[in-house]
């Protein structure tokens, strides 16, 4: 059955306050759902790495090689709308209802119809504005033709303005990460459950943040952590990173939002 979408919009859920042992158990959560069922969690994230071994093959082969480094920096920042299966498998374990290959992936095909598009093209603007500031920051500091350099040399990034400009890179990439993860961490599930506007989801995922900042900023620094070591090596560790997060970050929703 596909997720509710009645035209009219429905009421808002309420915003609950998190502790930190709500994230241990979302974890573990995630990880059982994974366990139950880890074909769909294997398939769904094998998707997502082949996508960017594909868009790192296409740079590299196009002589944009200098593109890599802050690709590879920002590739995360596409997780939750990779997620977006991973919450209707976790939606049925639920629910109890079957995991049914057909019936899972006709829900994720039937968002093009619905709102979850607005979302994926503030993800992906997000992603395309940070490769733009980052490249700027190589031209800005280092020159530009320093990329292809500073992948031949990598120690070039620890000498001149090479550290002033890793550092200011980590703090603007942390910004974009911050807002991606603010609207995101609610909003994207919210908009596969109910009929709700982007904005007000948006909206409602700023506030929860807002009432559970503290928490949350865990959470945030688990996910950072946990996808940069998942990309070791060749993004191949997301095939078990991407899944567990995904299943947890549902888990997490329903314990940050209540009907």
């Amino acid at each position: 059955m596909v997720p509710k979408s009645a035209s009219t919009p429905q009421p808002l859920p309420n915003v609950q306050h998190l502790r930190l042992a709500d994230l241990d158990a979302c974890l573990r959560a995630g990880l059982t759902d994974f366990l139950r069922a880890p074909a769909f969690g294997v398939l769904m994230s094998a998707f997502y790495v082949c996508g960017g071994l594909v868009l790192l093959w296409a740079a590299g082969s196009a002589g944009r090689a200098g593109w890599l480094i802050p690709f590879i920096a920002g590739f995360p920042l596409l997780a939750p709308f990779a997620a977006v299966g991973l919450y209707e498998v976790s939606r049925r374990i639920e629910g109890g209802r079957p995991l049914i290959w057909r019936e899972v992936l006709g829900v994720v095909f039937a968002q093009k119809d619905r709102r979850i598009p607005t979302m994926a093209k503030i993800i992906l603007l997000l992603f395309a504005l940070w490769l733009l500031a980052a490249y700027a920051l190589f031209a800005l500091f280092l020159g530009w033709r320093s990329p292809v350099g500073v992948l031949a040399a990598p120690e070039l990034l620890l000498q001149g303005n090479g550290p002033a400009m890793l550092l200011l890179g980590c703090v603007i990439g942390a910004c974009f990460a911050a807002v991606l993860f603010a609207i995101t961490v609610a909003g994207l599930p919210l908009l596969l459950e109910h009929a709700v506007e982007p904005g007000a989801a948006i909206g409602l995922s700023l506030r929860a943040v807002l009432a559970n900042a503290a928490v949350l900023a865990v959470w945030g620094v688990i996910i950072a952590t946990a996808l940069l070591l998942g990309m070791l090596p060749m993004f191949l560790g997301l095939i078990v990173v991407l899944p567990v997060l995904g299943h947890a970050s549902w888990h997490l929703y329903r314990r940050l939002l209540a009907d």
